[in-house]
């Protein structure tokens, strides 16, 4: 298809700074557009994808400004994924990407440098991104780079603080990867309201992380 090809052909940012100026213009999203979603189930390792709380107005902030702290790493989002799962994952990128919000992902197919070693580009783009979303199919169960990465990212960020993002799609819940057990879910039955649920969670996490950075500052 010529969007998936238009994905993948899409030149890198050429620096941090030059999104920094593109953005630092903008207004703050509006709070309606922004939700987080949350589970109404007690124990760890079930499905979020239950119910929505919506940010109020006082508590939302701009993500894009110039001295924002979204802009200390290169990217937004980084995905892992199974070389099976491409196409599903290019949807997401572009779905990501083209939000207001311009989010910044990290697709390794497109943005890894030709000639560098996997798991040094496996690395640096867990170390180098905000948050981690986790497609889980049963593609992504028998990948040992899948399992690496997800190993890298839960050592980057041990806490379940919102970095870490899972999405079961076509997995049974008894086959959750262990590892993520204390880490709650986005289940995929249908695709357009798990990418707004993705992007809803990482703009959760961006913001908060904004608001941490101005008490700090006060």
């Amino acid at each position: 298809a010529g969007w998936f090809r238009r994905l993948l052909h899409k030149p890198k940012p050429s620096s941090v700074e030059s999104l920094k100026s593109s953005h630092s213009g903008s207004s703050s999203p509006s709070s309606s557009s922004s939700s987080s979603a949350k589970s109404s189930s007690s124990s760890p390792g079930t499905s979020l994808a239950t119910s929505s709380i919506s940010l109020s107005p006082v508590s939302a902030v701009d993500i894009s400004a110039s001295d924002s702290p979204r802009w200390d790493k290169s990217y937004d989002v980084c995905i892992c994924h199974s070389e099976g799962d491409v196409e599903l994952v290019s949807e997401l990128v572009s779905y990501l990407e083209g939000q207001p919000e311009s989010f910044r992902c990290f697709l390794q197919l497109r943005d890894a440098a030709a000639g560098s070693a996997v798991v040094t580009e496996l690395c640096d783009a867990v170390q180098n991104s905000h948050c981690w979303v986790m497609l889980i199919t049963p593609s992504f169960l028998q990948d040992p780079w899948c399992r690496y990465q997800m190993h890298q990212a839960l050592a980057e960020a041990p806490m379940a603080n919102g970095r870490t993002i899972p999405v079961l799609k076509d997995v049974d819940h008894k086959d959750y990867p262990r590892e993520l057990r204390n880490i709650y879910y986005i289940y995929m039955a249908l695709k357009e309201k798990s990418f707004r649920q993705i992007r809803d969670t990482v703009m959760c996490y961006l913001r908060e992380l904004c608001r941490s950075s101005t008490k700090s500052m006060e």
